[in-house]
């Protein structure tokens, strides 16, 4: 076999991930969003069609795994072309995790349908899921362009995701504090802002992912985090 045909070989290879990767990419977008509406909406058939899209999602990844594996074996990449090969699966894992979230959004959804709204709490998650879904939007773009200042900008914009669910963490503790009808159905949209905190982190991790691609560079220091929930303390009303 010619050196010209091993190399468009494992160009070949090389686009198949990526590709494998956009596509798992943008079905995590559209589940992001479909499940945000279907929670806004009180929309049970939406939320199940986010439940059953996660299969697929699974699947890439799969696919993905067995694709670097055997590119492993046969090609070994050096250089840029390794650093893409050995990222891909944890970007793959990372995508699988968010797709995960989003479907746990939806399960939660049906319980959500038979409750009286909390608040403006269904549109603040929806918000939280946009910008979301827009740092996923940003990082494949990135990933695809090999464009590391990209990644590192998506990088910080988790900083807003964790600020919007500290807000409303505390919004829906307050309103658990002053009418206990409240607490399941809060409880379930707590659960709810924390999947979508979470799916920011994983975002993130994915930008590092791409910085240590384009780069080789891994970075020394943690990114900015804003999620303060872990230590929030309500006091309670001192008139009551």
């Amino acid at each position: 076999m010619d050196q010209e045909h091993i190399v468009k070989s494992f160009d070949q290879d090389l686009n198949q991930i990526e590709s494998l990767i956009i596509e798992m990419g943008g079905l995590v977008e559209a589940q992001i969003t479909d499940a945000a509406t279907a929670l806004k909406r009180r929309d049970v058939e939406l939320g199940g069609k986010v439940i059953s899209g996660d299969k697929r999602i699974d699947a890439l990844e799969s696919d993905i795994d067995q694709a670097v594996v055997r590119i492993l074996a046969q090609r070994q990449p050096m250089a840029q072309d390794l650093r893409a090969v050995v990222v891909a699966p944890k970007i793959a894992s990372n995508l699988e995790r968010i797709g995960d979230y989003a479907k746990n959004i939806a399960k939660r959804t049906s319980v959500l349908a038979k409750t009286e709204p909390i608040g403006s709490s269904a549109g603040t998650i929806k918000r939280m899921c946009a910008l979301v879904q827009d740092m996923v939007k940003d990082v494949l773009n990135a990933y695809v362009s090999r464009n590391a200042e990209t990644a590192d900008d998506v990088r910080m914009r988790d900083e807003e995701v964790d600020q919007m669910h500290n807000t409303l963490f505390r919004e829906l503790l307050t309103y658990m504090m002053e009418d206990p009808r409240a607490i399941s159905p809060c409880m379930h949209l707590l659960f709810i802002a924390k999947n979508v905190e979470r799916m920011g982190d994983h975002t993130t991790s994915i930008a590092e992912q791409v910085h240590y691609m384009v780069s080789g560079e891994i970075f020394d220091e943690e990114r900015p985090k804003s999620d303060t929930t872990s230590t929030t303390f309500i006091e309670p009303d001192a008139a009551e």
